[in-house]
């Protein structure tokens, strides 16, 4: 007689990052040690620093791993916005990288996290904007009942970096959107209290 083990399927998280920072950000980390034990496994890979190659590796990544959410911050929520058909919670997103960064002005900068590759710098330049601003093109795009129903918008009260709540609520509605106490980036506590149990509902997942 054959005997056969049925598995629940395994439940992924992917984490996208923001501008200049990396997969190993401290907050992939302890999203993945918080959720591991509960048998959800937490996936957070470098992005290409390039924005149009960046697009194409995550919609042919998630088209791979198939992730049961998406959870994105900054930047990286700007592209999670175009990753349609999955449920994405995006964190202080920045819709408008093109014109962020001809304000701050070109040149190198260096990255906040290590990267698999062990690049610590990379250079915003001329290029890197006109894909931004190409890229920006295709946000909001297809947005119906259902997909609306699949994203969620957290911004952060003292946000100083990064307002992008308007463009939000015009395309996914104020239903869809939670404010916290907290600035652009992300500390151990915003991400316990306010990211967590978001992230655990979406997933059906016990506290």
């Amino acid at each position: 007689m054959n005997y056969f083990r049925i598995f629940a399927p395994v439940k992924k998280v992917l984490y996208i990052h923001g501008f200049a920072s990396a997969g190993s950000t401290g907050s992939a980390t302890q999203m993945r040690n918080h959720l591991y034990p509960k048998g959800v496994q937490v996936i957070s890979p470098d992005v290409p620093v390039e924005p149009l190659e960046a697009m194409s590796f995550l919609k042919d990544f998630v088209g791979r791993e198939q992730p049961t959410l998406v959870v994105a911050t900054s930047m990286g929520a700007l592209y999670a916005e175009q990753l349609k058909g999955f449920p994405r919670i995006l964190v202080n997103p920045s819709f408008h990288m093109a014109r962020l960064l001809t304000f701050r002005g070109l040149g190198k900068r260096e990255f906040r996290n290590k990267r698999q590759d062990g690049a610590t710098e990379f250079k915003v330049d001329k290029q890197m904007i006109q894909e931004f601003q190409q890229l920006e093109k295709d946000s909001f795009k297809g947005i119906d009942a259902k997909e609306k129903a699949l994203v969620w918008g957290l911004f952060g009260r003292q946000d100083n970096l990064v307002n992008c709540q308007a463009d939000f609520v015009k395309h996914y509605g104020k239903e869809q959107m939670v404010l916290f106490d907290g600035e652009h980036f992300l500390n151990d506590k915003v991400l316990s209290k306010v990211v967590m149990p978001l992230v655990e509902a979406s997933l059906e997942v016990k506290r």
